[in-house]
């Protein structure tokens, strides 16, 4: 006879069914011939016996679904741990985890509160919090909050006022480092076997400095030697060639940026551009650096350069397609860190 599955039944019906098994096991009937006639299985009648030789019929009730031992987390209780996870990294709460992963959550549990669940059940838990794995965002411990706020609430709406009072154009800039051996993306293969990607052993490098707007234009040059006042200068001149009208500059608080010469250069051409300062260490602030990663990942990762000449022709093709897409550009401001910007 087919075996039912009691997981099915209602409490009520489950506990009905032990009872009657029990009763009729206890009557004389053998349990083999038991699991034939009630369709339940040798495992199940053992644990009823034995359920019922420890508690009497008060082991054969019906009892509450759900995590065993109390582990169920309180309302109040959930809260707390949400507010912990999205508000802290679990190294700042003296957990030994530089990440929340499942394993972290019941840590979290077990010390907070003395609730002791399994992985599993920290999974579904995260899951009905709307909590998912993903990618983190890196931040440095040296950023000031305090100056990221006044940036967002009081410097960066001034520096807006005063463009559209001047009539100039708010560009975002950034220069980056390339690298040939850059990697992103995945490739498919056998399981198990890692794919191989060939390419040549030798490493050479370029650099970029570029200026993106929410209008969705680009400006950018590509070189080879470091990055230093004078390239900034030399890229400044080409901006200004450019761009018509006046030019409000916000960039991050590089040495290049800082520096003497730069500054001078820039008080020498005051009526064309006036240069800004985003607060330290908040790259997160800066649209630029979206046109950086996505440089980085389609036109460097995802190729195989074999030397200078090809990585640089690779670059400049990318970078002229995307100055032709303004759609692409300002897409770079729609990200959460940089909508203010847009």
């Amino acid at each position: 006879m087919k075996k039912n599955d009691c997981r099915k039944l209602s409490p009520e019906a489950q506990e009905t069914l032990r009872r009657r098994v029990v009763d009729a096991i206890f009557g004389g009937m053998k349990q083999e011939e038991a699991s034939r006639v009630f369709g339940v299985a040798r495992s199940s009648l053992n644990n009823w016996l034995a359920a019922y030789r420890e508690e009497g019929g008060k082991g054969l009730r019906r009892r509450k679904r759900g995590p065993k031992g109390g582990t169920a987390l309180e309302p109040w209780q959930a809260a707390q741990t949400v507010r912990a996870i999205t508000g802290r990294c679990p190294d700042q709460l003296k957990l030994p985890f530089a990440l929340w992963t499942r394993e972290a959550v019941v840590e979290l549990m077990s010390r907070k509160f003395g609730v002791k669940v399994s992985v599993w059940t920290a999974g579904r838990y995260l899951k009905r919090w709307g909590l998912t794995p993903q990618k983190p965002l890196r931040r440095a411990f040296e950023q000031d909050p305090e100056a990221v706020r006044r940036w967002l609430e009081e410097e960066y709406p001034q520096i807006r006022r005063a463009a559209k009072q001047e009539g100039a154009e708010i560009h975002w800039g950034d220069e980056m480092g390339l690298r040939s051996d850059h990697q992103t993306g995945t490739s498919y293969g056998r399981k198990g076997q890692t794919p191989v990607i060939p390419g040549t052993g030798q490493r050479f490098r370029l650099n970029m400095v570029s200026t993106v707007t929410n209008r969705g234009t680009l400006r950018f040059m590509v070189f080879k030697d470091s990055f230093n006042a004078g390239k900034f200068i030399k890229f400044l001149r080409r901006l200004l060639r450019t761009v018509e009208g006046k030019i409000f500059l916000i960039v991050d608080r590089h040495p290049a940026h800082k520096a003497g010469e730069s500054q001078h250069w820039i008080e020498d051409h005051e009526d064309r551009i006036r240069m800004f300062f985003l607060p330290g260490y908040s790259p997160e602030l800066n649209p630029d650096e979206f046109l950086n990663n996505d440089v980085k990942s389609n036109a460097l990762g995802r190729r195989r350069p074999s030397n200078l000449s090809e990585m640089k022709a690779d670059i400049d093709s990318y970078l002229h397609s995307t100055q032709r897409r303004p759609d692409v550009v300002r897409s770079y401001f729609r990200a959460k860190s940089v909508r203010y910007a847009a």
